[in-house]
């Protein structure tokens, strides 16, 4: 079993701004380092069979150039990889594009650092982030760390219904709460307006928590 709270605080948290593109772009990122090495580790992220066992069903062709589907949730295509450091691919959801960069980085012989930009085109996501704020992509983000901790800790494979009734649990509920507002805190660090930051985090809590 994995100690929740501990989890949620192993997690590193930050929101930023960089030019991507030319243009503009929120970024979003999210951090965690494991007890295994950076080839298991980039092996656990890019492996088709291993992906499902953490994080969500896939298909397609995980190479440059090509394009995959994770079940219930985005697509994309891989841009670029450099195995096993880094790999960056498009995540088109909603009807909206924006960008994911990963990295792995060796602590020691045995353990690794995961860590993963959410790129998103300011002035495309505007709406989006004004409403929700960077908890809408970071809680899910969130939920996909813990899923990797408890795989690479040895726990079972959940599957995406015992997934599902897991986050609608109230230790679910709990955990994406607290996920939120460590958003929140990441947003007023980013120098967010108070208020909105506020705002916004309330309602990401409620569409992830459905109360």
């Amino acid at each position: 079993m994995i100690d929740i709270q501990r989890q949620l605080n192993d997690v590193r948290r930050s929101v930023g701004r960089k030019t991507f593109e030319a243009r503009e772009a929120r970024v979003v990122t999210v951090s965690q380092t494991y007890d295994t090495d950076a080839v298991d580790l980039w092996d656990a992220c890019t492996n088709v069979e291993r992906i499902p066992r953490w994080f969500l069903p896939i298909t397609g062709d995980l190479r440059v150039g090509g394009r995959f589907q994770l079940e219930g949730n985005a697509s994309g295509e891989v841009l670029s990889c450099d195995p096993p450091r880094t790999f960056t691919t498009t995540w088109e959801a909603m009807g909206a594009t924006s960008w994911v960069e990963v990295s792995i980085t060796p602590e020691s012989d045995d353990r690794a650092t995961f860590t993963l930009d959410h790129i998103m085109h300011a002035d495309d996501h505007d709406e989006f982030w004004l409403q929700f704020g960077p908890g809408a992509v970071g809680v899910g983000w969130d939920s996909a760390l813990l899923g990797l901790a408890g795989y690479l800790g040895g726990g079972a494979r959940i599957t995406p219904e015992e997934g599902a009734a897991w986050a609608a649990s109230a230790e679910g509920r709990t955990f994406m709460s607290t996920a939120g507002e460590r958003w929140y805190e990441a947003a007023l660090a980013a120098g967010e307006d108070p208020a909105q930051a506020r705002a916004a985090a309330d309602r990401t809590r409620a569409a992830y928590t459905a109360g």
